[in-house]
């Protein structure tokens, strides 16, 4: 039932049903890309942008954290100074800890601030069992070794198919490792969305920033969460890049 499934979807997006040559996916591949570095750039000048906007109050990345973390009884989570470079902030689940760059751990603006708060989201997230975390966390083992094999598997069954039935499914093995590093990525969007948005209901209720200020905390996690956005869409667009390839093997094969 699988093969057939994946024989008819290959057929559909490598016949002329959909497209006639390589050059739609070529074009579709190098949209995405640069949608990514769009998205990339754009992050980056945003979180440039407002960390030059302080907060009135002078609070921390680190001290907004803890207040966060404190508030919903998180308080065995360790924050830590990374010194790491900004924007490599994350949350490690085995740990339990908080780890910050020097820049976000130390630094009092608006940008600092919503980043620290993102991720003390992500541990909040952890400690109630959010769903689409947990879902991630499990398959992170699974993905790791997935996304190794994908491409030489996937390239490997093309190179191969013509000699013999067994590498086309080499390539559709490939096909499906490659699935798992799409699939994570799909489930880390409501993951960050949801984190964004635990940090700035904390922030607004805790009043760690003024009304005005809380604009710049959810402009940097909104350009933030684009790239997760932009990164699922170069994907998507290689996932089925690959199932044409193979469908069109197939045929001259």
């Amino acid at each position: 039932m699988t093969n057939f499934m994946l024989d008819r979807y290959t057929d559909y997006f490598s016949r002329g049903n959909y497209v006639n040559t390589d050059w739609f996916w070529f074009i579709l591949c190098i949209i995405a890309m640069i949608f990514a570095m769009i998205a990339s750039s754009s992050v980056n000048g945003t979180y440039k942008r407002y960390k030059r906007q302080l907060s009135r109050r002078g609070i921390t990345g680190a001290q907004a954290a803890r207040m966060v973390l404190n508030a919903n009884g998180l308080e065995y989570v360790a924050i830590r100074n990374t010194g790491g470079s900004s924007l490599s902030d994350n949350y490690d689940p085995r740990s339990q800890t908080l780890n910050l760059s020097a820049s976000v751990y130390n630094g009092t603006s608006t940008a600092d601030i919503g980043v620290a708060c993102h991720e003390a989201g992500h541990a909040i997230q952890h400690a109630e069992n959010y769903g689409p975390l947990t879902f991630r966390n499990a398959i992170v083992p699974i993905t790791n070794v997935a996304s190794r094999l994908s491409t030489p598997l996937i390239i490997i069954g093309l190179v191969l198919m013509g000699m013999s039935e067994l590498f086309v499914y080499v390539a559709y093995a490939g096909i499906i490792c490659f699935a798992f590093a799409v699939l994570f990525q799909l489930v880390t969007l409501p993951t960050e969305f949801d984190a964004s948005k635990r940090a700035l209901a904390s922030i607004k209720g805790l009043q760690i920033l003024d009304e005005d200020e809380i604009k710049g905390a959810r402009k940097v996690l909104r350009a933030a969460a684009m790239t997760y956005v932009a990164a699922l869409a170069v994907s998507l667009t290689q996932l089925l890049r690959f199932l044409a390839l193979i469908g069109n093997n197939r045929r001259r094969n």
